[in-house]
């Protein structure tokens, strides 16, 4: 990968997500990367896409997949919900915690071997959860599966930066971030199918085999990896301690630990404190999980539209209308109601998850790789957290819950639209 600096340390995607300016769109220095790329035919740049993104919906979705096996899983350990619910933190957490390596990773080896490599042992590691024997054992598997899962997404956005044609890179991006969002409600959907049909170890099974597959079928898409850089995690920890002395950066970190804290947490609850009418009742679950996936698949299609508002101004309007969804939602019975509110809810999250990545690169300066890297570890960690929301509050009913998730994100919102505001009076001064 040609370049170097810590302009490229670490996680590539900030350099080439933010590759324009969050006001004007109009074209802005990026730094670390290459400035173009090969020529690739469409059909080549479909099938990139196409399979980094699927592969991208296998290794996130694995967060999610415990969520509806946590009764299943309890019932064989012989413990409670709210004990299995940290396989769900345990995974998120080491997730998390693995960004900050990967990155430093797959600027040293390449891209295409990073995620190979990632896949392959994830896959291997994803096997041997079913194995274990009590839920110690578990949470321990889980936390190493998290740890080797991380290397694919910041390695998939190093990929995307230095192998995909300019003109083309935002597109696959915003496909990819939008397959690990999607990644929530299929990961939860066929979990919960398997594991009604064969069993909750089917689930890993089934999980490990399709991650092998992915590992070989990227080896087969993608492009082989060029010459490698020399950043190592020492530069990219070096980068990382500066970023967090800028204020807005740190509020904007804020706003990104309650996306995923609010949106895991409401799908926890549904599980752990699901609405009373839609207790006991499988199908209807599995049919709620699956109504928020247009949602996800839309926000992608609208990208242009949405890249005329300001990303703070964005991140703003979209958590706040996420939140006062959710507070909507915990007034309602049916589930058809609490369907079409989870549908606008999660395409809040959607457009904001971007939005936050648009508004931390434009305001790091050179090190917008590194900033970004920070960016999923605050993200991932708040997935963790969601979980535990959930099930500490759990004994409240689902309401609690989504009053909670959606208290949650209005803060985020607030924080956001504060930013907004400083932001449009130092432009006035």
């Amino acid at each position: 990968m040609a370049g170097s600096g810590l302009g490229k340390a670490h996680f590539h995607l900030g350099n080439q997500l933010v590759g324009h300016n969050s006001e004007s769109m109009a074209p802005i220095k990026t730094e670390g990367v290459t400035s173009g790329a090969p020529p690739a035919t469409r059909m080549s740049f479909v099938m990139t896409v196409a399979a980094l993104s699927l592969a991208g919906m296998m290794v996130v979705g694995q967060l999610y997949t415990v969520i509806p096996l946590f009764a299943l899983m309890a019932a064989d350990w012989g413990s409670g919900s709210s004990a299995v619910a940290w396989t769900a933190t345990a995974f998120a957490t080491a997730y998390a915690v693995g960004f900050l390596f990967a990155g430093p990773a797959a600027d040293r080896f390449g891209p295409r071997r990073t995620i190979v490599a990632g896949l392959t042992v994830t896959a291997m590691v994803t096997a041997l959860v079913p194995l274990a024997s009590s839920l110690g054992a578990a949470l321990v598997l889980r936390a190493v599966q998290g740890l080797v899962a991380a290397a694919f997404a910041p390695s998939a956005f190093a990929y995307i930066a230095s192998r995909v044609d300019p003109n083309r890179r935002v597109t696959a991006i915003t496909w990819l971030t939008s397959s690990f969002l999607a990644a929530a409600v299929l990961g939860q959907f066929a979990a919960q199918a398997i594991g009604q049909a064969a069993g909750w170890e089917t689930v890993f099974f089934v999980s490990g085999v399709a991650l092998a597959l992915g590992a070989v079928g990227l080896w087969l898409v993608l492009r082989a990896d060029g010459a490698v850089g020399k950043t190592t995690v020492a530069d990219a920890f070096a980068a990382m301690a500066g970023l967090l002395g800028n204020g807005r950066l740190l509020l904007l970190y804020g706003v990104t630990l309650t996306v995923l804290t609010g949106f895991v947490g409401v799908y926890s609850g549904l599980q752990v404190a699901g609405p009373p009418s839609l207790a006991g009742d499988a199908g209807a679950l599995l049919a709620l999980r699956a109504s928020a996936l247009p949602a996800m698949l839309a926000i992608p299609l609208l990208t242009p539209w949405l890249a005329r508002i300001g990303p703070e101004r964005r991140v703003a309007l979209s958590l706040g209308a996420a939140a006062l969804l959710l507070l909507v939602c915990a007034f309602l019975t049916g589930g058809v109601a609490i369907g079409a509110c989870l549908f606008v809810f999660v395409a809040g999250i959607a457009v904001a998850a971007p939005g936050l990545v648009q508004a931390i690169g434009a305001r790091a300066g050179a090190a917008r790789g590194s900033a970004v890297a920070l960016y999923t570890f605050f993200l991932f960690v708040g997935a963790g957290l969601g979980p535990q929301l959930a099930t500490l509050i759990a004994g409240f009913g689902f309401p609690a819950v989504s009053v909670a998730a959606a208290a949650i994100l209005a803060v985020g919102a607030l924080l956001a639209l504060g930013l907004m505001v400083r932001s449009k009076d130092a432009r006035q001064l």
